[in-house]
């Protein structure tokens, strides 16, 4: 009698280590059910967390299996976009978007302007690439009163979810600002301080080397500290703030520029956008003012 008289605490510990514990789908109605499934079958995270939040709502005792099936979802996509980027080379994942804009003007004063960005990105399971292409240029009265160029590259190493390891490689050229040819480089840490659907913040921090070509034969070189910021705020589905800013900060000639913008979708890809640019030169070549800011209208194409 001792024999089955233990056994019987065991036997009683294995049903209940496999009761079920999961949630029962059947506790959802199946109105609430079909408005989930709809949510789910969109893909969209958005749509989905606020179907979840009123249906939890509703239905208070089933909770636990509205969260299952959504989070079932979110298991399935992530486990997707990781083979994904598993799977792909290099060449694959870029997005991006151009930015085209310009004037003409004739008559007693004739003016033309043009301005286009370039800017593409790639997000792998542990690296991103970032590069970014710009030119300016104005004539009036067949006289070039503006010329500004841009292009750089950034890598970041991704360390966890918000944090991650960038370096930086720019070239600059802008003689009405004083310079023929900037070279900077830069490696530091960034930080992810705001990470929403309808939200991101990042940050970054580190020091840089610049080498400037003055327009006064002037060459400098010297050690910086560098300073980035990346705002994205969607308004709506259709209209977007952008606020970016970047500031390297040294011994002599330093450096601050910001960028303002405002998006809006016209149809499909294509979307409409107003921007703002300052940017200053703490110590340009005689004659030079400090402060150049300008205003674009332009079409963006996103892909």
């Amino acid at each position: 009698m001792t024999k089955p008289l233990l056994l019987l605490p065991m036997a009683l510990g294995l049903l209940a280590n496999t009761a079920p514990n999961d949630p029962d789908p059947a506790l959802i109605p199946p109105p609430i059910r079909a408005m989930l499934e709809a949510a789910i079958a969109s893909g969209n995270e958005t749509e989905i967390t606020t179907v979840v939040k009123y249906a939890r709502n509703a239905v208070p005792e089933a909770a636990d299996a509205i969260d299952a099936m959504a989070d079932v979802w979110r298991d399935e996509k992530t486990a997707s976009r990781s083979r994904t980027l598993r799977e792909a080379t290099f060449f694959d994942l870029w997005h991006g978007r151009v930015e085209l804009g310009g004037f003409v003007a004739t008559g007693n004063s004739p003016n033309i302007g043009a301005t286009g960005v370039v800017d593409l990105t790639r997000e792998g399971l542990q690296w991103r690439h970032k590069l970014h292409f710009q030119g300016d240029y104005q004539e009036s009265l067949n006289v070039t009163n503006r010329e500004h160029f841009v292009a750089s590259y950034e890598p970041n190493y991704k360390i966890s979810a918000n944090s991650y390891i960038y370096g930086a490689a720019q070239y600059e050229s802008d003689r009405f600002l004083g310079y023929f040819n900037r070279y900077s480089a830069s490696a530091g840490a960034g930080y992810s301080a705001i990470r929403k659907p309808t939200m991101t913040l990042d940050i970054e921090l580190g020091p840089a080397f610049r080498q400037t070509e003055f327009t006064d034969a002037r060459i400098e070189s010297a050690l910086a500290a560098r300073g980035n910021l990346n705002f994205v705020w969607k308004l709506t589905p259709a209209i977007s703030l952008s606020q970016t800013g970047s500031a390297y900060l040294q011994r002599f000639n330093s450096t601050v520029s910001t960028n303002s913008a405002l998006n809006a979708k016209v149809f499909g890809p294509l979307s409409a956008s107003l921007s703002y640019n300052v940017q200053y030169e703490s110590e340009p070549p005689a004659g030079r003012r400090t402060t150049d800011t300008i205003s674009r209208a332009s079409v963006v194409y996103s892909f």
